[in-house]
């Protein structure tokens, strides 16, 4: 197998809103991650994942964008992002950029020209439809609830928005839409950018004729998804994308691709396909879901996740590449959900980095993972932020469901709990901001929180230094193959990485009791 710097380098992912204020005003920014690359130099990561910086009217916290060239205000300047830049390049840190063009923002220039006439030049640079009947033009749900068209009366169009609404969907099928893309891509890695996280990437291509979709159950919509995942042209795109941009620059690149099955990853990473790096799945992640939806109240079912891990690792093994995560901005933080936040809360939560850290693939690890930060208690519904968890609460509330329910599914699936700021400290606001927080922080920071993790050697901090450095040094760990034991042990995820000679064998109790192995 071809070694590369990024199967070997460990990604470290940035909420930049909730990762550090440095001007009091309660929201992260550029320069207070600036102020924080020693520590990541400490931690021994090699690459950051920036999640979205662009100018933003934060409808979806930034995945919304509407300058793909210009930075949020609240972030800071261009100059911030440079200085930035050139920080972490001094400290040996790349810098991977998140790249969101299934979708644009509403106020985005293009849509805005789009939308003001049926003969406006930018008009097809957006999906737009007649109606049917004075109904939108098919059934298709939305990611984030109802509909995914979004009527328009200034032409009497409706236009697609697989997301909010303020996302309308960028059309791809016309060549000057991709040739835009392109073109900011070179600028940001001719200003010196390391790679892209490539946000709903397989979803960029839809099936033409927009069917409608197989009816939900209790719902007034049809399933979106076999007509917008993995699309005709998807392939054709990427490769175009490698062709144009991303084969003139040694970067990393990894495209956020879900329900993708290991035969589709293959396509998207292969080895001799010149399209992605790695693409970020998601089947791990619905292992405590309810068939088709994320939100479900039961403990991911462990048999399940060793069987999709180990089909993962072996599916990919010599021909394509694997991303290694369980957590990251849109999940419950990991130690509360695959974990135990209570009683063995350190313990399981250093279990749970060996038992993904050793595993074939590029690590990565999301803001405060490494000092253990745990979902958050006690929330009421009204505290919640994320438009998803939003409109999932509006939604049951209008089927008649129980506040007490609505909260127990929130509690446990809500994206809000990456999202609260990153515990430095014990000191008021856990050390984040000199202000108020744009969004509360877990009140557990006075336990758990960078500071106190330094001052104990047994900590996660650098229980994770190690593990890093660890993985660094040893080509085993890196390039060789993975072999599943005991697969239907309830209570033990246990398996080995083999190259030449090498093996390895790593065991992992899941559970809070002692546990047997046969083997």
């Amino acid at each position: 197998m071809e070694k590369r710097w990024w199967k070997e380098s460990v990604v470290y992912q940035i909420y930049p809103r909730s990762f550090c204020d440095s001007n009091g005003d309660g929201i992260g920014d550029l320069n207070g991650i600036t102020g924080k690359l020693d520590y990541l130099k400490e931690l021994g990561i090699d690459v950051i994942w920036l999640s979205p910086v662009y100018k933003s009217p934060n409808d979806d916290n930034g995945y919304d964008i509407s300058d793909y060239q210009a930075i949020m205000d609240e972030f800071g300047t261009m100059e911030d992002f440079d200085r930035m830049l050139a920080t972490a390049h001094e400290k040996g840190i790349k810098i991977m950029m998140d790249l969101v063009v299934n979708h644009t923002s509403d106020e985005h220039k293009w849509f805005i020209e789009s939308r003001s006439s049926k003969d406006n030049p930018y008009r097809d640079y957006y999906i737009w439809q007649e109606g049917k009947n004075g109904n939108p033009p098919n059934n298709w749900d939305s990611n984030f609830s109802g509909s995914a068209w979004k009527y328009d009366s200034r032409t009497d169009m409706y236009y697609l928005h697989l997301f909010s609404e303020k996302q309308p969907d960028l059309n791809w099928r016309n060549t000057k839409v991709r040739a835009e893309v392109y073109d900011l891509m070179k600028w940001w890695l001719d200003k010196g950018i390391d790679g892209f996280r490539m946000d709903v990437i397989n979803m960029i291509s839809k099936v033409e004729g927009y069917p409608d979709g197989e009816p939900i159950p209790g719902s007034k919509y049809g399933n979106r998804l076999p007509y917008v995942m993995n699309g005709p042209h998807v392939h054709e795109y990427l490769q175009e994308m490698n062709r144009e941009v991303l084969s003139k620059y040694d970067v990393i690149t990894v495209g956020e691709a879900p329900c993708t099955s290991v035969e589709d990853a293959i396509k998207y990473t292969g080895f001799d396909r010149q399209e992605l790096n790695m693409v970020f799945t998601f089947e791990h992640m619905d292992v405590d879901s309810d068939n088709t939806s994320k939100w479900a109240d039961k403990k991911p079912d462990l048999v399940e996740l060793k069987r999709v891990f180990s089909k993962w690792q072996t599916g990919l093994n010599g021909v394509g590449w694997n991303s290694l995560y369980l957590n990251n901005h849109d999940q419950p933080r990991m130690v509360s959900r695959f974990g135990d936040d209570g009683k063995y809360w350190k313990e399981s939560a250093k279990m749970l980095a060996v038992c993904l850290h050793m595993m074939q693939g590029t690590p990565y690890v999301y803001q405060g993972e490494e000092i253990g930060m745990t979902n958050v208690s006690g929330l009421r519904i009204e505290d919640y932020q994320d438009i998803e968890s939003v409109n999932f609460a509006e939604d049951r509330k209008k089927e008649g469901w129980e506040e007490e329910k609505i909260r127990t599914y929130l509690a446990r699936n809500s994206r809000d709990h990456a999202r609260t700021p990153m515990q430095w400290n014990a000191e008021k606001h856990a050390g984040f901001t000199a202000g108020t927080p744009w969004m509360a922080e877990n009140q557990n920071y006075e336990e758990i929180n960078v500071e106190n993790s330094r001052k104990n050697p047994d900590s996660l901090f650098y229980f994770y230094q190690k593990l890093i450095a660890l993985r660094r040094k040893n080509d085993t760990l890196v390039y060789g193959d993975f072999r599943l034991i005991e697969e239907e042990n309830p209570d033990i995820f246990a398996y080995e990485r083999n190259l030449g000679e090498k093996k390895l064998i790593v065991l992992c109790n899941f559970r809070d009791t002692a546990a047997e192995m046969k083997a």
